[in-house]
């Protein structure tokens, strides 16, 4: 067969499987298939059960009910900027913090930094300081995953657990509206750069009628409008999800790869010349004896132990590790529990203990979360 040949007989062939394929029966089963894998109705299912629970943690949140303490004080002959006391919003707005801290800094005439600690307000505080041309060391006394930023939801929720409502002050909202504002564009930047950063639809399910909204609108709302990120939460009828709940409603959360997130700054972070060193600090005298004029203290939950802060505290949170399923991608929220689809596992959490200081996992309250997923799960129409 010669060239001439070849190229008209393949043209009648492709126009001839065209035809085909573009008759009613074959477009209906496509726009069939497609409608299936853009509904809401033909989710995966999950598999959550006891035996697929492959690691279990228990995390502080330190909550400061003054809210995240961000301020300058002097130490001696050292500057002192704390940068701690974040409760569950900590990853939502580390990056807004880092860069409030590293303006602190700028007040200082000194170019080498320490950080005192190595979680996610640590390091992109450090990453933040080498932006602006800082020589940058970490101290820490432990490195992921044996930190409170690696047991995590890893979830876009920035005023998660983050001040007393009554604290809220002019001064206050100035530093959040900041925070906010600069952390949610940062993680925007990280989309598409591989799993660091995920958006995924939420759904929350319920068999009681969720509370009324005020027919008028809060005085307040025009204020806080930025916090707006988000897209908006949808109500779907029966036909329209796969839960056997009286009421589903969809929205769209963003997720953090933790694992992934803390190697690449720690990665970076020594790329660019920072220096890690382990050392634990028990009192601020401690950190006078640093050789670094300024340091930055971003110690967590430690900060109560260094600084004594009466207004910081534990909020201790567990979660359980099930088995990953590639194939999943949403997330689930009941009133017992909630699922976080990451890389490292679909995360069951739901447990919030105020002043607790227990990191030891619970068997019951591992059961009572999976469990009431499982039950979610099982009923879920396939």
């Amino acid at each position: 067969m010669d060239r001439r040949s070849f190229i008209k007989n393949t043209s009648l062939l492709a126009l001839g499987t065209g035809a085909v394929a573009c008759t009613p029966a074959y477009m209906k089963i496509a726009e069939k298939q497609l409608n299936i894998m853009n509904s809401s109705r033909y989710l995966p299912k999950l598999r959550v059960s006891l035996d697929r629970v492959i690691k279990q943690t228990v995390g502080l949140r330190p909550y400061r009910s003054l809210g995240p303490r961000i301020e300058k004080e002097e130490l001696g002959n050292k500057t002192l900027i704390h940068n701690y006391g974040h409760g569950g919003s900590g990853w939502s707005l580390s990056w807004g913090s880092a860069e409030l801290a590293a303006d602190l800094v700028a007040s200082s005439s000194t170019k080498k930094v320490a950080v005192i600690g190595s979680g996610v307000i640590g390091l992109t505080t450090a990453r933040m300081l080498q932006f602006r041309g800082y020589e940058v060391s970490i101290y820490t006394k432990e490195m992921a995953p044996n930190i409170t930023s690696s047991k995590a939801t890893g979830t876009w929720s920035p005023s998660h657990r983050l001040i007393d409502e009554d604290q809220i002050s002019p001064e206050f909202y100035n530093k959040f509206k900041q925070m906010h504002s600069t952390s949610f564009r940062t993680y925007q930047n990280l989309l598409g750069l591989g799993d660091y950063v995920v958006w995924s639809d939420t759904y929350t399910i319920r068999n009681e009628a969720p509370p009324k909204r005020e027919q008028s609108p809060k005085p307040d709302a025009d204020k806080y409008a930025f916090m707006n990120v988000l897209p908006g939460t949808i109500a779907l009828k029966a036909k329209e999800h796969p839960f056997r709940a009286k009421y589903v409603n969809k929205g769209a959360s963003m997720v953090f790869n933790i694992p992934s997130l803390l190697k690449l700054y720690t990665d970076d972070f020594l790329r660019f010349g920072g220096e890690i060193k382990i050392k634990e600090f028990k009192s601020l005298e401690e950190i006078d004896a640093l050789a670094e004029s300024c340091i930055v203290n971003c110690s967590g939950i430690g900060a109560k132990q260094l600084t004594n802060d009466k207004h910081l505290q534990p909020i201790s949170g567990q979660l359980a590790f099930v088995i990953p399923q590639q194939q999943i991608h949403y997330c689930i929220n009941t009133k017992e529990a909630y699922t976080i689809n990451r890389k490292d596992g679909i995360i069951v959490g739901g447990t919030h203990k105020v002043g607790s200081w227990d990191t030891m996992p619970s068997k019951e309250d591992t059961e009572k979360m999976v469990l009431a997923i499982q039950k979610v799960a099982d009923e879920m129409y396939s």
